[in-house]
Formats: C-alpha cells, structure tokens, sequence
C-alpha cells in the first residue's frame, strides 16, 4: 500500500486496515499488529510520525473493545 507523507492517517483508517488483514489473513489481532508494524510500519514507529503511530495503537484498542 502507497501511502504519502502528506497527513496524519486517522483511527477508523486503522480499523479498516486492522480488519482487512485479519480478513484476508484469517488471524488474530495480535497477529494483524504484527503484520501491520511489519508491512506498513517496517518495524518502525516514527514512519509515518508518532500521532499516526498513536492512532494506530488506538485503532487496535478500539478493536479489542468492541470484540
């Protein structure tokens, strides 16, 4: 996935993210974050900067809740 520079990538962003690869990925949550810091994030937080990186954590969380 290309994604720019440009903004700050929002919670729901996340959330659609997180589902679509447990979907296509038939896994768990843990193992969607750990797809997701390695394929998006390339293991590192700062990628996208750390507000990004935060929505993504609650992105994660919010999941875990509504479960």
């Amino acid at each position: 996935m290309t994604v720019n520079h440009g903004g700050t990538l929002g919670i729901d962003f996340f959330v659609a993210y997180i589902k679509l690869i447990m979907n296509s990925r038939r896994c768990s949550f843990e193992e969607a974050k750990t797809i997701t810091l390695d394929l998006f994030f390339n293991r590192n937080e700062n990628q996208f900067g750390k507000q990004t990186y935060n929505h993504f954590l609650l992105a994660f969380e919010k999941i875990t809740e509504n479960q």
